[in-house]
């Protein structure tokens, strides 16, 4: 049974925490919802699990009028971003807490919890208490507690946003087996994380100051963002996205200027557009258009270059360790070939083809 939100709205001291959201979340599906802080994925979880009302805007289930559905008709269980656990109740009582409140049978407590268990990795731990466990772990036993109620819709807000990095991404492939194996569960499970959004998603739905700006498939969103504002947010770093004009079968940006227009944009009308270049299709070379680095990060094994040119910003992403300074001045070679092409509004109207065009530096 579909779980269907039609213009949801709700305004908070004159601030939209949700706008017009329209979705449709199915069963057997992992609907990932990315958005930057602020965007309105908690607000919409809790408009979901009947913790927030709302201003307007209808939610269905089967029929039913959830936004006058009780909280505990719902069919919902929810995880939250600061992992809630009970610190004197062993994991194994913590995960039957809401089994025993709902009246289970004993047998029936201790197969759902040690299912539960075995499906988080955390079979021999039903003894311990939260506190002798990691942060990854005590996240692990809300999630198992969510698990064994076995309800129909499954809320994850940013789950993982507390742990270590190396731990998010051991996770993360965990995550994707476990909650493809919901059966008819609705999960839906909000992220900041690109990555994590592309890797877990079924479904993917843009969030942006209580907008859903897109919903598609992780190849759809990421390939074809709709906008520049999504195509900032399913991107890490950020697209690069600069005001450019195309003349005559050449375009020019920020100082660069293509030999040939790519065949993609090649069909398109002269005029001023904004383009958006993924940060890996920009390098630094020994001839290209001059810029000054203005900040450097290394993370892991890539290094991540902040380059002005004129008083347009780029992000530079590269692989390895690479000897840049602050003040360095360098020279940038963009490709135009995975130029994205958006209107003045921001609005995409072409994206990049497979065709290879040489660039020369202006």
């Amino acid at each position: 049974m579909n779980l269907n939100a039609t213009d949801l709205c709700l305004t908070v001291d004159g601030v939209d925490h949700l706008r017009n959201v329209t979705a449709t979340f199915r069963p057997g599906r992992l609907h990932t919802v990315i958005g930057r802080t602020m965007a309105g994925k908690t607000t919409l979880l809790r408009a979901l699990a009947g913790l927030q009302g709302v201003d307007s805007g209808s939610l269905t289930r089967a029929g039913e009028d959830f936004l006058r559905t009780p909280v505990w008709r719902r069919d919902t269980a929810m995880v939250y971003q600061q992992f809630i656990n009970y610190p004197h109740l062993t994991v194994f009582d913590n995960v039957a807490f809401p089994l025993k409140r709902a009246g289970l049978s004993r047998d029936e407590i201790r197969h759902r919890v040690q299912q539960s268990l075995a499906s988080v990795g955390l079979t021999d731990f039903g003894k311990r208490k939260p506190s002798q466990l990691s942060g990854g772990q005590q996240q692990r036993v809300a999630i198992a507690r969510a698990l064994a109620r076995r309800t129909g819709i499954l809320l994850l807000d940013e789950p993982l946003a507390n742990l270590d990095y190396k731990l998010r991404e051991q996770l993360r492939d965990e995550f994707k087996a476990l909650f493809s194996d919901q059966g008819d569960t609705i999960v839906i499970y909000t992220t900041t994380e690109p990555a994590e959004a592309m890797m877990l998603g079924d479904v993917v739905l843009v969030m942006h100051e209580g907008r859903i700006l897109q919903t598609g498939t992780p190849q759809e969103v990421f390939e074809r963002p709709a906008t520049t504002t999504v195509a900032s947010i399913v991107n890490d770093p950020p697209m690069n996205v600069f005001a450019g004009r195309l003349k005559g079968g050449q375009v020019t940006v920020a100082g660069f200027q293509a030999a040939h227009v790519s065949a993609h944009l090649a069909e398109l009308s002269d005029g001023a557009y904004q383009f958006g270049l993924r940060a890996t299709d920009v390098s630094l070379a020994s001839s290209g258009v001059d810029g000054e680095v203005t900040y450097v990060e290394i993370s892991g094994s890539e290094t991540f270059v902040h380059v002005v040119v004129g008083e347009t910003p780029f992000v530079v992403q590269l692989e390895g360790i690479h000897d840049v300074d602050l003040g360095d001045l360098v020279k940038l070679r963009l490709r135009p070939d995975r130029l994205f092409a958006f209107d003045e509004r921001g609005a995409l109207v072409r994206t990049p083809s497979h065709d290879l065009v040489s660039v020369e530096g202006r």
